[in-house]
């Protein structure tokens, strides 16, 4: 619980310190990756954002070896909060009405898949075979990259309206959550026992190389897409997809059964259920800037001599 409490302060410090780097820095775009790379290693303030969200990592690898991945989603997400304070603090950031219910709605979805768990019953999985890995993973990160470049495509249109990112969320959050099955699948192997042994059996899974493609994918997409929109909405957004894609086909690959008390799987499905229904109604668009009022009293014309 501690080592996931830490991850959540780590992981929200890490996007505001990125996100707040990035607004002082000229337009970044994914077409031209090693201008981007190179724009962010050269400020301070991101790197300290990627050193937070490094050490987030290693402490999201201890909670996968002692929690059930369900309930480690349910407490990671519950860091949103945290993440909308800090970013509404440092960052100006506000969101509407809508938005922060239906943050609350995400919010109250993984409170019961929380409340779905009971210690000692849930099991907690520690490999899941090869083959059923890249069946998940592979389609899922074609998914995201497309879902990506079609957002892209619509954000040049010329008669485009002002996205909120929540594309760029769920794009992201499908390569996020890809990664997070390949860190469970890394925790697995990192025994304290035969080192050498576990890091040879490691490097014959496909964890490690799916780590690489999602790190180096999802670092340049996320940094272009957070330069573009809210963190508040988008963080929220990719937040919200990872957690579910990694509780509900983690949960399957890894083999950790769903609950037998009937109470228990209801709050379970009808958490996971809620929260993909915020994702498919929350606002595409943000709303228009207001239109300047007109001058009221123009100034009177000159007098002809």
């Amino acid at each position: 619980m501690a080592a996931a409490l830490l991850a959540n302060l780590l992981y929200s410090t890490g996007f505001v310190l990125e996100k707040r780097a990035l607004t002082a820095m000229p337009s970044v775009s994914v077409r031209n990756p090693a201008r981007l790379l190179r724009q962010v290693i050269s400020s301070p303030l991101w790197i300290g954002g990627s050193l937070a969200l490094a050490a987030g990592f290693g402490a999201q690898l201890i909670v996968y070896r002692t929690l059930p991945i369900a309930a480690a989603q349910g407490i990671f997400v519950s860091g949103l909060v945290l993440l909308l304070l800090l970013s509404a603090k440092l960052l100006g950031e506000r969101t509407s009405g809508r938005e922060r219910y239906a943050v609350g709605a995400i919010l109250a979805a993984l409170l019961m898949v929380v409340l779905s768990l009971k210690e000692g019953t849930d099991t907690v999985g520690r490999d899941a075979p090869a083959p059923l890995v890249l069946t998940v993973c592979l389609p899922s990160l074609a998914a995201g990259l497309w879902l990506y470049a079609s957002a892209e495509r619509r954000t040049r249109s010329k008669h485009r309206q002002p996205t909120t990112g929540v594309e760029y969320g769920v794009a992201v959050g499908l390569l996020y959550g890809v990664s997070s099955l390949a860190i469970k699948g890394v925790s697995s192997h990192l025994t304290s026992d035969g080192l050498g042994g576990a890091l040879l059996d490691l490097m014959r899974s496909p964890y490690p190389y799916l780590l690489l493609f999602t790190g180096a994918f999802g670092l340049i997409m996320s940094q272009a897409a957070l330069q573009k929109c809210r963190a508040s909405l988008i963080v929220p957004v990719c937040t919200t997809v990872t957690s579910l894609f990694t509780a509900v086909l983690g949960t399957l690959a890894f083999g950790e059964a769903l609950p037998h008390d009937p109470v228990r799987l209801t709050l379970r499905v009808a958490g996971t259920v809620l929260a993909v229904a915020v994702l498919l109604v929350m606002p595409k668009h943000d709303a228009p800037a207001p239109a300047q009022p007109a001058e009221t009293n123009p100034p009177p014309k000159e007098l002809m001599p």
